[in-house]
């Protein structure tokens, strides 16, 4: 697996995926108090947590009828288009209220849970079930990667200039990347030559 060039694609779109997830899950209460002004910011985490539940199981299930790589696509798309959603949301504006910020939250937690689906399948299906357990965990690294990078970033940037908005901007041109990424991936070449066989 460490010789083909997609692990390397898989493990950067994981980064991307799983950061940009992990980046609002851990800055999700400051978001709500700092940029929108609700102080119940836990609420949003909670109901964040249930979306993350929800859309494992949903991208699971979808992947398995549209393919793995229209899915993350999908997942890709809107998060990208839902951290520009939170980025505009202040509590002078509709996006502000507690009722719209449940929903955005609960929608990058299902898009942020999804990556927790389709990552051990798509490692599935390009690499088979032998070494499994070894394959998966390698290409599992990146969600660290990604959750430390991304987290990282945004408590420094809030440091430095009191805006969340370069990390939104961050996270969302990094999920457009993968989104865009997730078209030229394909299987490695010798599990062609397998399935064919």
């Amino acid at each position: 697996m460490l010789t083909t060039w997609q692990f390397y694609l898989i493990g950067f779109m994981y980064v991307c995926g799983a950061g940009a997830g992990l980046m609002v899950i851990s800055k999700l209460a400051a978001i709500a108090d700092k940029q929108v002004g609700i102080t119940m910011g836990f609420v949003l985490v909670a109901v964040l947590a249930i979306g993350n539940g929800g859309g494992r199981i949903v991208a699971g299930m979808l992947s398995d009828k549209i393919g793995r790589k229209a899915m993350m696509f999908i997942c890709f798309v809107s998060q990208a288009f839902l951290i520009l959603l939170l980025s505009k949301a202040t509590g002078e504006s509709a996006l502000g209220t507690i009722p719209a910020m449940a929903i955005i939250s609960a929608l990058i937690g299902a898009n942020y849970g999804a990556n927790l689906s389709l990552f051990p399948s798509i490692t599935k299906d390009f690499y088979g079930l032998k070494n499994f357990g070894m394959n998966y965990g390698l290409v599992f690294t990146a969600w660290g990667v990604g959750g430390f990078m991304l987290a990282k970033l945004a408590g420094a940037m809030y440091v430095r200039y009191q805006t969340f908005a370069i990390a939104y901007y961050g996270a969302s041109a990094l999920l457009i990347l993968a989104a865009i990424m997730t078209t030229l991936i394909k299987a490695p070449h010798h599990k062609l030559e397998t399935a064919e066989t």
